[in-house]
């Protein structure tokens, strides 16, 4: 059985939990991180070093994997399992798809960051308002040339779902959640007709029909 630490509060959890479901998988998740803990055992810390979700620990003896890093997680679970179906096996079609959830991960979620962490998790008296304006500035940018990519493909990396979608479809749900009375945020067309069709997918509840916090 497939094994996942970490709490699904986390962005990036949320991904390995979708993935895993997209996949039909049997898994175990552990909750840890934040007010759970645990990362900071030394039986976590012999699993993950760097102390943070999510982990996972998949199969037995010589054909056991560890791995963190939840985009690479993501990636092997699809290589793994997916039969090709979520992680291409054209090369020029991999690397499209390698390429935007990199772009994720190193751009997009750390324009957005700062926007989600304090008008979600950061008391009223306690916000920087220039944080908020410069993620509010950056974000949109990002989710403006999201919205002119989808224009031309109904998925991230073409014409199917692919593993490129779940780490993108993690970061639209955090930011099409924020709170109301906070930001309103411009209409995307192309990007909201993409999130819709995720949302109906079975594989994603349980992830993409959460609550912030």
């Amino acid at each position: 059985m497939l094994n996942i630490w970490g709490r699904i509060s986390s962005i990036n959890v949320r991904k390995v939990v979708w993935c895993a479901q997209e996949l039909g998988l049997d898994f175990q998740r552990t909750e840890a991180g934040g007010r759970f803990g645990v990362v900071q055992t030394d039986e976590y810390l012999a699993l993950n070093p760097n102390a943070m979700v999510p982990t996972i620990d998949d199969g037995e003896g010589a054909e056991r994997v560890v791995l963190w890093e939840s985009n690479v997680i993501v990636r092997y679970l699809c290589a793994k399992y997916s039969h090709g179906a979520f992680y291409p096996a054209d090369l020029p079609a991999r690397f499209d798809a390698e390429r935007w959830m990199d772009w994720q991960q190193t751009t997009l979620n750390r324009a957005s960051r700062d926007a989600f962490v304090q008008w979600v998790r950061t008391p009223p008296a306690e916000r920087q308002p220039a944080l908020i304006d410069a993620s509010v500035r950056e974000s949109e940018a990002l989710f403006g040339l999201l919205d002119a990519h989808l224009a031309r493909h109904p998925y991230i990396a073409g014409e199917r779902f692919t593993m490129a979608d779940i780490p993108i479809g993690c970061e639209a749900h955090r930011w099409f959640n924020l709170p109301a009375a906070e930001y309103r945020r411009p209409g995307w067309p192309n990007v909201e007709r993409w999130f819709n069709d995720l949302l109906i997918r079975p594989g994603a509840r349980g992830v993409l029909d959460l609550p912030l916090e």
